[in-house]
């Protein structure tokens, strides 16, 4: 089969080359009506004083001006001889009243009668086209409908060709039955709509996604960003999607509208019994989910939290083997199963090793890993439990076993071995997982699967983060007027008692987490200090040791009027941070996506990022980029030190006073980079197709 891509509609077809209505008004005002009865000289006729005056003969229908067709009633006249004497004698024929007759004695408006009562077209040039092509529209539809009627009327009004011969005699029409025209509707046909397709199509999938996190109502971290703005992006293209989450005792239950038992006795295999679960049904902002509910002693889901306890890897074993059974036992039968990060990486396994044998042949699954860091290694205790069993099986280099610890299991590189597809967020991650040492263990599986492993870079959902439209921010502002923008950093200095002034603003918002390049952050606070800029920090870490850290660090810059450190999270002070600020700094150690850096890019705030993973992907540097100017949007660093941060950073804030005008195009060239669910979506569109058949 071959890939769809949803279409994109174009106007109506361009009618600039329909004729001049307006501009025939007066020819056709001008040209005389031919008077009834008047002979005609077969070898003398009369010079026309114009076009629009041509006289027509008997057997042939006057010709309009200007292309216009324009059917117009002649009255018969008299036929004259071969020699071009006298004219015969016509025999008047007087038939019985047929429908034809009535028919015709039904007053014909004129074509410069009708188009006089039109609407004018406009005379300025200058008018907006759209305006002048729907007025357009509206006159030919008008005039359609016109000679529509007419040639309905005249059809029933027609003469019969005259015999060849002498003295042919204009002989009426033999009565016979005329239907009725028809209604002048059905004469008009507007123009199908033109769709532009972009790539090849594909029919429209079922597709279920499993997962632990959605937002807003189970976030924890990006996935739970990925997975709703993915879903919504993939319903926008007309496939059905449904999500199907555990039933957390912490959900946000005010963002589930119609919350409901939907399958009540659901019972899940579990060690040599089996757990009672209640399956509800919600929406999640028009999104469809079904949340799996444990009745168990084991209290799975039920715990004031989403993850962070010991026996994580037998909760949501249970979670993904319940999914499974419950899309097996309510008849679903998906065309697309996809799971997300080691803690649903079971599902292939389930699939494959228990669920085909029952019949599930139809569905395929693409597994995407978010974070390699995190793999899910445990022990045999997740066979028994799940109904696996086997572990001699399953303890086999080529299947579950760790890489690097014999005795352990590794869920994530049983999602790798068993789906069709294994994705991660961003394709230079995927390179650097595969070849550059990021995949903590696992790129030996990864080269053995190299077939079906590639990367796509996550999307951010623009109906939440747009300054255009943002509720959140003082002031709305667009590519094109970037004014805005500098009345939201005055409100951001105003909100946390910053020095104004006309110096930069430099942030970072995020999780405070080693992998973010806490050593590199705190160095850009102290540097854009003495380089005459102002800093802003927003974050918190959970580990205690490194909030301390940052707690004393606040304390120690409290009297600074240039820079501001939260600990903490707030999310309306996060999207005025992203709308005042100048500067975003990245500088991690390694990024599989990164979600700071596309909110920055939409929010005209240029990024300073360190050249790894989706930051590669997303950021392209102002100065050394090989890209066109106009896609370069930021400044980037190689090297995970302080020089090469001082390289990117120094030059930016440079940029930012010497060459003004520079700056206000890098933020220009920010805001109109892509980074929607678009892309994203098609390429996972891409991945379904690919799989779906094999």
């Amino acid at each position: 089969m071959v890939n769809k891509k949803s279409p994109s509609i174009d106007t109506q077809p361009d009618k600039s080359k329909s004729p001049d209505l307006a501009g025939n008004k007066e020819a056709a005002a001008k040209a005389p009506a031919a008077p009834a009865g008047k002979e005609i000289k077969a070898n003398t006729p009369p010079a026309p004083k114009s076009a629009a005056e041509k006289p027509s003969l008997p057997s042939e229908k006057p010709k309009p001006a200007d292309g216009a067709e324009t059917k117009a009633k002649s009255t018969p006249v008299a036929q004259t001889d071969k020699a071009g004497g006298a004219p015969a004698a016509t025999k008047p024929a007087q038939p019985p009243p047929t429908a034809a007759s009535l028919v015709a004695e039904r007053p014909i408006p004129s074509e410069s009668a009708f188009v006089a009562g039109l609407p004018a077209l406009p005379s300025e040039v200058t008018e907006d086209e759209s305006a002048k092509r729907e007025l357009l529209r509206d006159v030919e539809a008008q005039f359609e409908l016109f000679l529509g009627a007419n040639e309905a009327i005249e059809d029933a009004d027609t003469p019969p060709a005259p015999e060849s011969g002498g003295n042919a005699e204009a002989v009426a029409d033999p009565p016979r039955h005329h239907p009725e025209p028809a209604p002048a509707d059905e004469y008009y046909q507007a123009p199908e709509p033109e769709h532009r397709y972009d790539g090849p199509t594909i029919p429209h999938l079922f597709i279920i996604q499993i997962a632990t996190e959605l937002s807003p109502v189970a976030k924890v971290g990006g996935l739970a960003d990925v997975v709703y703005g993915l879903s919504n992006e993939l319903e926008i293209r007309g496939n059905d999607v449904e999500i199907i989450l555990p039933k957390y005792d912490c959900l946000r239950y005010d963002h589930i509208w119609g919350l409901c038992e939907t399958y009540n006795d659901l019972w899940v295999p579990w060690f040599d019994g089996a757990i009672h679960c209640t399956v509800l049904f919600g929406f999640v902002h028009g999104r469809k989910c079904f949340f799996i509910e444990s009745h168990s002693s084991e209290n799975f889901f039920n715990r004031g939290s989403v993850y962070g306890f010991n026996d994580d890897a037998l909760r949501f074993a249970f979670f993904t083997r319940a999914a499974m059974e419950f899309i097996w036992k309510s008849g679903k039968n998906p065309d697309i199963i996809h799971c997300h990060d080691w803690q649903t990486a079971l599902a292939p396994v389930f699939l494959y090793e228990i669920y085909q044998h029952l019949g599930m042949h139809h569905p395929r699954v693409c597994f995407t890993i978010h974070n390699f860091k995190h793999q899910g290694v445990t022990g045999a205790q997740i066979l028994q439990s799940t109904g696996l069993n086997r572990p001699e099986y399953y303890y086999h280099y080529d299947r579950l076993r760790d890489n690097h610890n014999p005795r352990a299991l590794n869920l994530m590189k049983a999602g790798v071995v068993y789906s069709n597809f294994t994705t991660t967020v961003s394709p230079h991650h995927a390179l650097e997982a595969k070849d550059q040492g990021q995949g903590f263990g696992l790129e030996p599986t990864l080269h053995i699967h190299h077939h079906k492993f590639g990367g796509v870079v996550n999307g951010v959902d623009y109906s939440v983060w747009n300054p255009e439209i943002d509720p959140l921010i003082p002031v709305h502002y667009t590519a094109d007027d970037v004014d805005g923008k500098y009345d939201n950093k005055r409100a951001l200095r105003q909100r946390l008692m910053l020095a104004d002034n006309q110096k930069p603003i430099v942030a970072f918002v995020g999780r405070l987490d080693p992998q973010k390049g806490l050593e590199l952050i705190r160095h850009a606070i102290f540097y854009t200090l003495h380089r005459g800029g102002q800093f802003v920090l927003l974050g918190s870490s959970p580990e205690a040791q490194i909030n301390n850290y940052f707690w004393n660090l606040k304390q120690q810059l409290n009297d600074n009027p240039d820079c501001h450190i939260e600990i903490g999270f707030n999310e309306e002070l996060a999207h005025l941070i992203y709308a005042g600020s100048d500067m975003m700094i990245v500088p991690s150690r390694f990024e599989p996506c990164g979600l700071a850096q596309l909110i920055a890019l939409r929010y005209g705030t240029v990024p300073v990022v360190r050249e790894v993973g989706g930051l590669a992907d997303t950021v392209f540097d102002k100065d050394f980029s090989w890209r066109p100017l106009h896609e370069r949007n930021g400044y980037v660093f190689g090297n995970y030190d302080e020089a090469g941060l001082e390289s990117a950073l120094g030059r930016a804030i440079s940029c930012y006073y010497e060459f003004p005008d520079h700056f206000r195009e890098t933020i220009r060239n920010a805001m109109r980079s892509d980074n929607s669910w678009k892309n994203p979506g098609q390429d996972y569109l891409n991945i379904y197709d690919f799989i779906r058949e094999r």
